[in-house]
């Protein structure tokens, strides 16, 4: 009986024990994320040593205080995305794009709409605003429909996975301790070549297969004289600084943080950087530059749509139900994640790397495989991530890295992407709301975002060895 109870306390029994439940509940199941994440937290906590009093409050505490983290920000970001899409600022950023780069060079502008629009609005949004765009420069040119949609998917793809406020990297930055500057600053840095290798393989892919537009069966056929998602006029739409100033607002607010921080606490730093740095430490904060955007995003929203209060209230709700689910899933997934480094997965993992992977090189390659084979298994990259960063950042614990553990965020989004097919919600956007079958989805889809994935990891482990900021 005691080689039973201690088999069971083994650390990568009680990893696997963790794991299964997770995969179990969500595929074999068909539970939700939310309670699968919970229910594994739950046994990984009873499995790990400490007293019996604690091992269910302790996983509340856990859950508490990542939602104490996130919350805000992802709650915000909804409202944000929300007020984009209603206020018509997301069209004229699209717009702009469009007119910056051409009708020539319109894969390019969708893919830049998206990869631009995927910071603040989920991905599911950002593709519902720009498929539109994409059939209606078919009508145009009666070619390239692949190689539109697949541009769109290229672009929102890889920001939704690495760049915050979206739920998983940030989820991601928390749960590895990676500040979210450097975090947005990498996940740009890794997410560009990787859109652009998806620009290039969508254009391949597109004289090899190419696919006529068909007329949809979700949500019926757009006017054929719009050129955009809204049909208003640019006359009708916000100013492009106005529209995108709730996306750039925080970007700089947060990035200025991180610059002053870094310099304030370099060694002979002046009296003045460091007040600046005081200063920068409030105003950057994540949730005071989000809720600053959020009240740009809110007033442009006001001002072009005339809601009224029911309006506006209702609008705010809808965004926050969104918002919702997602909170709770995150903050389910850290919960899980502090329950396996109490079960001290981390020491038993360093152990193994100690000898072999000395330069933590070897850990960007397991998270990226973690990361992929959950993706692969139930479908979120959310989960997938947010799970995947969870394991990782108990394995690190203790452990000296020879760079920014930014780049293993990198790379596990990069996993992330991995094996979208037909457990995906993503991928069922996709065919649908662009007219594909399932099976020319799986053709497309569903290898365009293994390009994104894996050039995403590429750049994570380039960038560790030339730029390691540490």
């Amino acid at each position: 009986m005691e080689f039973v109870f201690s088999f069971f306390q083994n650390p990568f029994v009680v990893l696997l024990i963790g794991v299964a439940i997770v995969i179990g509940m969500i595929i074999g199941m068909r539970i939700n994320a939310f309670v699968a994440l919970i229910t594994a937290a739950l046994v990984v906590s009873f499995l790990a040593p400490g007293e019996v009093a604690v091992k269910v409050s302790r996983v509340a505490e856990a859950f508490g205080s990542n939602a104490g983290k996130i919350g805000i920000v992802i709650a915000l970001a909804a409202i944000i995305g929300k007020c984009l899409m209603d206020s018509g600022a997301a069209d004229r950023i699209v717009r702009a794009f469009l007119k910056l780069l051409g009708e020539k060079r319109s894969s390019v502008a969708l893919a830049g709409s998206g990869f631009v629009l995927s910071i603040p609005v989920f991905f599911d949004t950002v593709f519902y605003l720009l498929v539109p765009l994409a059939r209606s420069l078919f009508r145009r040119t009666g070619t390239n429909y692949l190689k539109y949609v697949l541009a769109i998917s290229a672009g929102a793809a890889v920001t939704h996975t690495l760049v915050p406020p979206t739920p998983g990297p940030l989820i991601m930055a928390g749960q590895l301790g990676v500040d979210i500057g450097t975090m947005m600053l990498v996940g740009v840095l890794c997410g560009l070549p990787a859109a652009a290798a998806g620009l290039l393989f969508g254009a391949w892919l597109d004289r090899r297969m190419p696919i006529p537009m068909r007329p949809l069966t979700v949500t019926g056929e757009p006017n054929e004289e719009a050129n955009d998602a809204s049909g208003k006029s640019l006359e009708e739409l916000p100013s492009l600084l106005l529209s995108i100033l709730p996306i750039l607002l925080p970007v700089l607010l947060i990035s200025s943080n991180t610059v002053a921080s870094y310099l304030a606490e370099r060694e002979g730093a002046s009296e003045t950087m460091l007040s600046i740095a005081e200063w920068t430490a409030v105003v950057g904060n994540a949730n005071f530059a989000l809720l600053v955007s959020a009240a740009i995003a809110l007033w442009v929203y006001i001002s072009q749509c005339r809601p009224g209060k029911e309006g506006l209230s209702k609008s705010i709700e809808e965004a926050l139900m969104s918002g919702g689910v997602i909170i709770l899933i995150t903050a389910a997934g850290g919960a899980f994640g502090a329950m396996l480094k109490v079960a001290e997965i981390g020491p038993a993992i360093a152990n193994v790397f100690s000898e072999s992977k000395g330069n933590g090189l070897g850990l960007l390659f397991l998270g990226f495989v973690i990361s992929a084979l959950l993706k692969v298994a139930q479908g979120s990259t959310t989960v997938a991530v947010i799970t995947a960063s969870s394991m990782i950042a108990a394995m690190i614990e203790g452990m000296s890295l020879s760079f920014n553990p930014v780049y293993i965020a990198a790379a596990i989004g990069g996993g992330g992407l991995i094996g979208s097919w037909m457990n995906d919600s993503g991928f069922w956007i996709f065919s649908k709301m662009s007219g594909l079958t399932e099976a020319e989805a799986l053709k497309s889809w569903t290898p365009l975002l293994c390009v994104l994935g894996a050039t995403a990891f590429f750049m994570s482990i380039i960038l560790s060895l030339l730029l390691p900021l540490v």
